[in-house]
């Protein structure tokens, strides 16, 4: 199997190049980035711009896992549209025109951040998308280009709702962790990406799926049961939400922060 990693030099992308090449000696992986970064890439490739130099690596290969984007939340349009946007078409495209067999692509838990604060709502693959930002937005894009693809050129798209994986202190989950109970409810360990991922490189007859993607977090309000079903996907790793007084009150600043206008999201952090 011939597999395509784009943002291969970033957080995820390493981690996952590392692992298929420990753990799938079948594979051949071929990563793309816009740095230099060995040993996953030698060379700069800006996807943001179409190039014949990089579309043509698509050539021959069986599974596209697309991670190359501005990676922060707080990201604006003047980032979002060249690099979760532009890139994104110009790599589907890519696809596309080689006959790609699949997409795997790391779509974001932000697609449903407007639900932070609805204790009641379980968040499943079928609850309707709520994104908070322009990062939330064009992830939603690249689902439903994905559906675009299924649908009128067969090919398999499969969209992971990445959770929260930590690049610092390990990726171990703590009440330290931002945006309080909500980061911790969203906790992602690097075995439990790493298996997510292989899953959906791998499995047999999907046409298109969104999928969450997270650890087996006690008190998560983030349903795990399609992508048990589909991927075969059991998380490893589990950790107990945890509500000390301070992430209490930060919980309770945010919340009012949201809900409180212009004034006081100035006022209060971005990651509480």
């Amino acid at each position: 199997m011939r597999i395509l990693v784009t943002g291969a030099a970033g957080h995820i992308g390493q981690k996952l190049v590392d692992h298929l090449r420990a753990e799938r000696g079948d594979c051949d992986v071929v990563c793309l980035d816009v740095a230099k970064c060995a040993p996953y890439t030698n060379v700069s490739h800006d996807l943001s711009k179409w190039d014949e130099s990089w579309t043509e690596l698509f050539a021959g290969v069986d599974v596209v896992v697309h991670l190359a984007a501005d990676r922060y939340p707080a990201a604006n349009w003047k980032t979002v549209l060249p690099l979760n946007v532009d890139l994104l078409l110009n790599v589907y495209e890519a696809a596309r025109k080689h006959r790609v067999s699949r997409i795997v692509f790391a779509s974001s838990n932000w697609v449903l951040g407007g639900y932070r604060f609805e204790d009641d709502v379980r968040l499943t693959h079928e609850t309707p998308p709520r994104p908070v930002n322009p990062y939330g937005a064009a992830k939603l894009f690249g689902e439903r280009l994905g559906k675009q693809l299924s649908d009128r050129h067969g090919i398999s798209v499969i969209n992971l709702r990445i959770g929260y994986n930590q690049w610092l202190r390990g990726n171990l989950p703590s009440p330290a962790m931002e945006l309080g109970a909500w980061g911790q409810m969203l906790w992602l360990s690097d075995r439990d990406y790493c298996q997510a991922m292989e899953k959906a490189i791998t499995v047999k007859d999907v046409a298109y799926a969104t999928l969450n993607v997270t650890s087996r977090t006690i008190g998560s309000r983030w349903d795990l049961s399609e992508t048990e079903r589909v991927l075969g996907y059991v998380p490893r790793d589990e950790y107990q939400v945890a509500l000390p007084p301070r992430v209490r009150i930060t919980q309770g600043l945010a919340k009012l922060r949201d809900l409180g206008g212009v004034g006081l999201r100035r006022l209060f952090s971005e990651n509480w």
